[in-house]
């Protein structure tokens, strides 16, 4: 069962896009990616999927129910942390975290004492004493601690050391294996390799790919360094369909190249190799060929056609996007809920 169907889910904040024509479903079992930048609408999408926001136009379940009809009883079977977290700073954590179990009907205190204890928060300490990343700390327990079937997480990292970042994303990894689902939302495309199965990537409030970490991989522009024991003809590469360019250095081809490497490694072998390394682009790269829109990687175009799970035949082709603000529109500071 897809566990978040967005059906082209548009926010307007009076002439300025939140998003636009968000076409996306997430199933359970899975953590799920939404990668962008700072202002390009992933925190507008959850706030509109929670009905914190009512959408200008499209729609949007979870869980089998309306988002706006149905807000209550969706909210009651999901764990939310907001990108904005607001806590009130006079109650210790343990106090905090019970009367915000208590709003759900009861969370047993053993539950948010080991929550706690595995993300290393004091729960004797005022909330207005913690630092940034113990309060998001605070904000991952009430999230987590109900064991809710969907997890909305909007930058849950945001202070946390790493150390504790590697518990978070272990926390995550858990829920997924029990067969709920996460939909996580980042700028930190390390969290995202390391943690999801699956990524949208949203562009100034369009979407512009669906994607496996796999499949982004498998996509990228790699390069190949071969060294020979005395110069190869360079046109023999060259005329390879997979091949973008070759570089000839004395002895040793630089070639840049997509998907698999076996036909130029069987035409290097025709030759002596006294090297051969292949240094695959790293999620980074592959992420600002997206927003640069090199030609060389990815023409935002996602057909699902592939083998790799995806969600669909939806076209994402918005490779001119103009000149949107992609505004989140949203400063009220929601907290957790």
């Amino acid at each position: 069962m897809n566990v978040i169907e967005m059906d082209s889910l548009t926010k307007f904040y009076g002439p300025r896009r939140g998003v636009q024509d968000i076409n996306l479903s997430i199933k359970g079992g899975q953590v799920f990616g939404f990668l962008g930048p700072n202002g390009s609408g992933k925190s507008t999408t959850m706030r509109v999927l929670l009905d914190f926001h009512r959408p200008t136009s499209g729609a949007a379940s979870m869980l089998g129910l309306d988002c706006q009809k149905d807000s209550l009883q969706i909210r009651k079977r999901t764990g939310y942390l907001s990108g904005d977290l607001s806590l009130y700073d006079k109650l210790n954590g343990l106090e905090l975290l019970t009367w915000l179990g208590d709003l759900r009907g009861g969370v047993p205190e053993h539950r948010i004492r080991s929550l706690s204890d595995e993300l290393s928060l004091d729960l004797d300490r005022k909330i207005g004493d913690l630092s940034r990343g113990n309060r998001q700390k605070v904000g991952l327990v009430q999230a987590f601690m109900h064991e809710p079937e969907l997890l909305i997480l909007d930058e849950p990292t945001t202070g946390l050391d790493p150390l504790i970042q590697h518990t978070f994303q272990r926390m995550v990894r858990d829920v997924a294996d029990s067969g709920r689902a996460v939909f996580l939302s980042s700028h930190i495309i390390d969290e995202i390799d390391r943690t999801c199965d699956k990524v949208a990537i949203i562009r100034e409030g369009f979407l512009v790919a669906v994607e496996t970490i796999k499949s982004l991989r498998a996509r990228s522009v790699r390069t190949v360094r071969i060294k020979f024991d005395e110069p190869v003809p360079a046109a023999q590469f060259h005329d390879l369909d997979e091949v973008h360019e070759v570089q000839v250095l004395g002895t040793e081809l630089n070639i840049k190249t997509t998907g698999d490497i076996d036909s130029i490694v069987k035409l290097a072998a025709q030759h002596h190799v006294v090297d051969l390394v292949s240094e695959q682009a790293d999620l980074e790269e592959i992420f600002l060929s997206y927003y640069s829109g090199e030609s060389g990687t990815t023409d935002f175009r996602h057909t699902g056609s592939d083998d790799t799970g995806s969600d669909g035949d939806t076209d994402f082709d918005h490779t001119s996007l103009g000149d949107s603000t992609g505004f989140d529109g949203d400063t009220s500071g929601a907290g957790a809920s």
